[in-house]
């Protein structure tokens, strides 16, 4: 099986490449199109979603990966990852990847010095994991075959639709490798 990209134009990219890599699996940073060839899986990482976006614009990355994920590519969204994958985003838009039926709001647990951690339950775990919130997003709105894993203060922080996987919060900022987990389950299956 080949190796997860990692999306690694900005971001917390090397924090994905390490819980991975103690996952046991093999990485490979992701920042333009060919580079997409071969891997098995992809995370695309939390940062600041509207330089993601502006930078997969300049690097002609939209459409590949679009395309690839389109194609059953299992992903991984983390915050920023989240806003990316969404097909909408309330008030200001960055670029979109728009293949993930949710509408999202940016910052809507407030701004960096509102960071905070909080466990979450997500469906199909047998105990919460840590979710360290930093500038978040939520998920305002899904469509009908998006499946909600996980709710914090009411708000939607975790989601699945097919091959992918988003969440709110910041997986690879804990010990914790179990949303990771999850993704290479995702690949098994594919």
């Amino acid at each position: 099986m080949g190796p997860v990209g990692v999306l690694a134009l900005q971001g917390d990219f090397r924090e994905h490449q390490q819980s991975l890599e103690r996952s046991g699996v093999e990485t490979r940073q992701i920042r333009k199109p060919a580079d997409l060839t071969a891997v098995s899986a992809l995370v695309i990482p939390g940062g600041e979603s509207t330089t993601i976006g502006r930078l997969a614009t300049l690097y002609g990355m939209i459409e590949p990966l679009r395309e690839a994920i389109i194609s059953g590519l299992p992903t991984l969204g983390t915050c920023a990852g989240l806003i990316f994958l969404a097909a909408q985003v309330v008030r200001d838009s960055p670029p979109l990847l728009e293949v993930l039926d949710v509408v999202v709001e940016r910052n809507a647990f407030g701004r960096q010095n509102d960071s905070f951690e909080n466990p979450v339950y997500v469906e199909g775990l047998d105990s919460p994991i840590i979710g360290v919130f930093i500038r978040a997003p939520r998920v305002v709105r899904v469509g009908p075959d998006v499946r909600v894993l996980a709710t914090y203060d009411e708000q939607i922080v975790m989601v699945r639709q097919g091959n992918i996987l988003a969440c709110a919060f910041h997986p690879e900022l804990t010990d914790d490798l179990r949303i990771h987990e999850m993704l290479l389950k995702m690949r098994e299956e594919n």
